[in-house]
């Protein structure tokens, strides 16, 4: 599947953003979709991941109450609403995705082995 990231830009603290992956080129149900980032001089992070099904959804506790993860197969897309943005938000956002079951843990990098582009986010305060 190729992913391809949109919706990154500049907001306010406080303000909200929500980025959008479009996969194509698989049948995009079968995978276990997530949201990474990486900020400057930082190691890349897990912020979330959605289940196959959607039904269950994980985040980084920094973001959990601000952040919502969502999928919709028939679109092929996957999204994150990203609300209260902090300027400790700012990073480049990737989105990523695993076709393989059962697959690792949700928060790892190393499960996914397909990735967007990233998409750049930048919070000011």
């Amino acid at each position: 599947v190729q992913l391809q990231t949109s919706g990154g830009g500049l907001a306010q603290a406080g303000g909200s953003l929500r980025l959008s992956c479009a996969g194509s080129g698989g049948i995009f149900r079968t995978y276990f979709l997530a949201w990474f980032r990486q900020a400057p001089g930082k190691e890349r992070e897990f912020v979330a991941a959605i289940s196959w099904s959607g039904s269950r959804t994980y985040y980084l506790d920094s973001v959990k109450g601000r952040f919502t993860i969502s999928r919709d197969d028939a679109k092929n897309t996957l999204y994150l609403q990203m609300n209260s943005l902090k300027p400790e938000d700012t990073a480049v956002y990737y989105c990523a995705a695993d076709n393989r079951y059962p697959g690792g843990n949700h928060y790892s990098a190393s499960r996914y082995n397909y990735w967007g582009q990233g998409t750049e986010v930048t919070v000011s305060s």
